[in-house]
Parts: C-alpha cells; structure tokens; sequence
C-alpha cells in the first residue's frame, strides 16, 4: 500500500482512515502490511504521538 511520504499529509491520512474504520493502528497496518512502528517514529519526528485510548495522533 502507498501511503503519503510527508508527516503532515501522513497524519492526516492516517486520523482519517482510523476514524472510518475504527481499527486500532497496530490493526490497520496488519491488514495493509504496513510497519507500525517505522509509522510513529515518523510521526514522532514532526511531534505526533498516538494516543491508544483515542485511536488518533495528536
């Protein structure tokens, strides 16, 4: 699956289709064979932590 290079676009992307689908983030990238956590390091870097409670980054 292609997901969007940038973190700002990738965290957009990403909130959204958690909210459409309602999968947690270590289930959303099982089924689109993603690595979890390369995925929040990422998103570490531009100042995004997921909050499992929630099911988003903020």
């Amino acid at each position: 699956m292609q997901i969007p290079n940038d973190p700002f676009i990738l965290f957009s992307y990403l909130n959204t289709q958690l909210r459409d689908t309602g999968m947690t983030l270590e289930r959303f990238c099982e089924e689109h064979e993603l690595d979890a956590q390369a995925l929040t390091e990422k998103l570490a870097k531009a100042g995004f932590r997921y909050d499992e409670a929630q099911r988003r980054f903020r």
